[in-house]
């Protein structure tokens, strides 16, 4: 049985808006902010991604979407921002385009395990513009899966355009990650009450924890692949994909729903020409020439 992402009910303004015009919004956002060609695809200025970053957090306020329901997910966004930026800070890679690597105002240098570390102005802007950004598309898309009803997941992408297969992959995409952590967490109380140690106890170090774990894999990856066989052959057995399909529900655009769109529409326009005129760049906070 497929499971779904947190998703409560509520009378918000952000819940009322159509699912597609929250997702048509999301895309503009996401564009604007990191996709847009130039020098450094996207912005990389911290104060343009600072404004982004405000108007993702005031969609989650606004959505009135709470700490509890989203503190494992920010859990594994800070982990993964702060271990990207990390990387891209100790090796001096992964802004090719951003900023010219031959002209770095180098504030210091030491050595961590034999590699020598260069500090400059450049990778420190990068290395906190870097992870508000990742933050940034993190906040701006966390709002769908939380929002969106999951029964209208399919009638949502259907009415964006996609085929009547395309829309149900991405229905069930949007509930793989919830249900394999369900499954995870029932693996997990098999294995425990079976008295398999999973927690690690004194003494054990970080290598034994990971392969305390690493058992649990074949079950969890044998389980969605036998999941996944049994809702192909359901979708067989109901006809799906033989003719033109009718959806219940119906999608209806309000007023506002257009207005949200047209906003996020604005949003990219005015991004392209800030980039065409050469904004957007790596900014570097003046403190940091020192």
């Amino acid at each position: 049985m497929l499971v779904n992402w947190a998703y409560i009910k509520r009378d918000t303004f952000f819940h009322r808006l159509d699912p597609r015009a929250r997702i048509i919004f999301m895309l503009c956002a996401l564009i604007a902010l990191g996709f847009i060609p130039g020098r450094g695809t996207g912005f990389w200025d911290m104060r343009v991604v600072l404004v982004f970053l405000g108007l993702a957090f005031l969609q989650i306020i606004v959505a009135r979407i709470t700490w509890r329901q989203m503190r494992r997910f920010w859990i594994i966004i800070t982990i993964v921002a702060v271990m990207l930026s990390l990387v891209t800070l100790l090796t001096g890679r992964g802004a090719a385009g951003v900023y010219d690597p031959s002209m770095e105002h180098v504030i210091g240098s030491f050595k961590i395990l034999g590699l020598s570390i260069v500090l400059s102005a450049e990778r420190i802007s990068y290395l906190i513009t870097q992870m508000m950004r990742i933050m940034t598309f993190a906040a701006l898309s966390v709002v769908i899966p939380y929002t969106i009803d999951p029964a209208l997941y399919g009638i949502a992408f259907k009415g964006l355009g996609l085929g009547d297969k395309v829309a149900y992959a991405m229905d069930l995409a949007f509930r793989f990650i919830p249900t394999l952590g369900r499954d995870m967490q029932i693996i997990m109380d098999a294995q425990r009450a079976r008295g398999f140690e999973l927690e690690a106890g004194r003494g054990t170090n970080l290598l034994q924890r990971i392969r305390n774990f690493a058992p649990l894999l074949i079950p969890l990856t044998i389980g969605a692949v036998v999941e996944g066989e049994e809702i192909s052959d359901a979708m067989d057995l109901r006809g799906f994909g033989v003719g033109k399909r009718t959806w219940l529900p119906r999608l209806t655009y309000q007023t506002i729903d257009w207005i949200y769109i047209g906003f996020g529409v604005l949003i990219v326009a005015v991004g392209i020409v800030a980039k065409r005129a050469g904004y957007g760049g790596l900014w570097i906070p003046p403190w940091l020439y020192g």
